[in-house]
């Protein structure tokens, strides 16, 4: 029992390491990503300076544990594959159904704490000033922030308990509101996955449709009948034509100049296009253009063929249901018929569905504004954006079990702990 009880103990401190790295290489590159699209105006050197240097650090610990949720499907499902494929590897014995689920837990953890506590925080801290009639500094901003989140927490409450009396007037139901670890937070996460699915499912239509559009502008198109040098040139007497306008106009007629630099900076933008397809080799314009095009269109109808598959069983079959059936486990059994390769297109999927969910959501005209650009984006829409992303993410799971692009069922941790020691266990004997 003493040697069990102490590989338990050392290969929990292992998965923590584990866990540890995986996270800090997110937030590293979460990090990365939030300072591109920052605006660099809000570096100050004073109060305000150390009020967005902590909700940027607040921000980016919601994006790496988006990334975490995003990650965690493709990698349980290729840590499914490997364990099938070497089952007596001494080397990948770590790799196995204590460690997935306990990262799915994390992840989970992270996500009520970002969604309830960090991000509104960020959120008030940043619009915080402090109360009047006491000193200003930080200690007044975080005061003011908490006494709003307490608000906040009070006034979801309230209008919970009202909902629940409302639908369902039972003494039991209003005393489980109490609570708040075991029923509260779980049943509130689960609403707000609930409404993230529902947002993916009408994110999702319009980025399948927008992603021919997106690529189209990010890659470079086939010149077929075009004189790219002709269109140039007339390009440049245009800009040439704008800029000796605007020389020419006097400052009082400030409407036409705000018109006119407008204008401008469009003919820049398409010259800039115009000299980039110019510049491309042809193996760029003439292959790899019509390669993505017809990857994407492949990728949309196999996506469309499953979902459509998967709704015709569950029409048919009751126990195709998500919650009518129990898998195998993590390493028990394939979770696709083609084994890896399977496997492979369901990660691909799965991450075409996240972007193309992460595309309509900003083609949303609802949404557009929340659209992130390069060097101007103000901390108030990055914690925007971190937290929809957050909820687009935390839905990713669910909505990819109903649809049927997957059919991982995560193990019981007690159980897979039970039948992970002996294996170590022998290890260490053989050793």
């Amino acid at each position: 029992m003493e040697g069990q009880d102490e590989v338990s103990a050392r290969e929990q401190h292992f998965h923590s390491q584990i866990c540890f790295l995986l996270f800090a290489i997110l937030y590293v590159v979460s990090y990365f990503i939030i300072t591109r699209y920052k605006r660099k105006s809000d570096e100050q050197e004073d109060e305000d300076a150390i009020v967005n240097r902590i909700s940027l650090f607040l921000s980016t610990f919601t994006l790496a544990v988006s990334a975490g949720a995003v990650l965690l499907l493709p990698f349980s499902i290729i840590s499914n594959e490997i364990l099938l494929s070497f089952p007596q590897n001494y080397y990948i014995q770590w790799l196995n159904g204590s460690l997935i689920h306990g990262l799915w837990n994390l992840a989970s953890l992270f996500s009520n704490l970002c969604l309830f506590v960090l991000m509104p925080f960020a959120f008030f801290f940043l619009e915080s000033e402090g109360f009047a009639g006491l000193k200003k500094g930080i200690r007044a901003r975080i005061l003011e922030t908490l006494v709003m989140l307490l608000l906040l927490a009070l006034l979801i409450l309230g209008i919970v308990w009202v909902a629940s009396a409302l639908i369902d007037n039972d003494a039991a139901s209003m005393e489980s509101l109490y609570d708040l670890w075991e029923f509260y937070l779980p049943y509130l996460y689960s609403c707000i996955s609930l409404m993230g699915c529902l947002l993916l499912l009408l994110c999702t239509p319009v980025g399948l449709s927008r992603m021919f559009t997106v690529m189209g502008q990010l890659l470079v198109k086939p010149t077929i009948l075009e004189d790219l040098d002709e269109q140039i040139y007339i390009i440049t007497l245009e800009e040439e034509a704008l800029q000796r306008r605007l020389n020419g106009l006097s400052s009082s007629v400030e409407y036409n100049i705000m018109e006119l630099e407008q204008e401008l900076e469009n003919v820049k933008t398409l010259k800039t296009k115009l000299e980039r397809r110019k510049k491309a080799s042809a193996w760029e314009r003439n292959l790899v253009y019509p390669a993505v095009m017809v990857l994407l269109l492949i990728e949309t109808s196999i996506s469309v063929l499953l979902v459509a598959c998967n709704i015709l069983c569950l029409l048919v079959d009751e126990t195709a249901m998500p919650k009518g059936t129990r898998g195998p486990g993590i390493g028990n059994a394939s979770l696709s018929t083609f084994g890896f390769v399977g496997a492979a297109l369901e990660i691909i999927l799965i991450f075409y569905l996240m972007v193309s969910s992460v595309v309509g959501f900003y083609s949303l005209r609802f949404f557009g504004n929340f659209t992130p650009k390069k060097d101007d984006t103000t901390m108030t829409k990055i914690i925007g954006n971190c937290v929809s992303i957050l909820v687009l993410s935390s839905a990713l799971p669910v909505m990819s079990r109903t649809l049927g692009l997957h059919k991982l069922h995560l193990p019981n941790t007690s159980r897979d702990s039970e039948t992970a020691k002996p294996s170590v266990n022998g290890h260490q004997k053989a050793l």
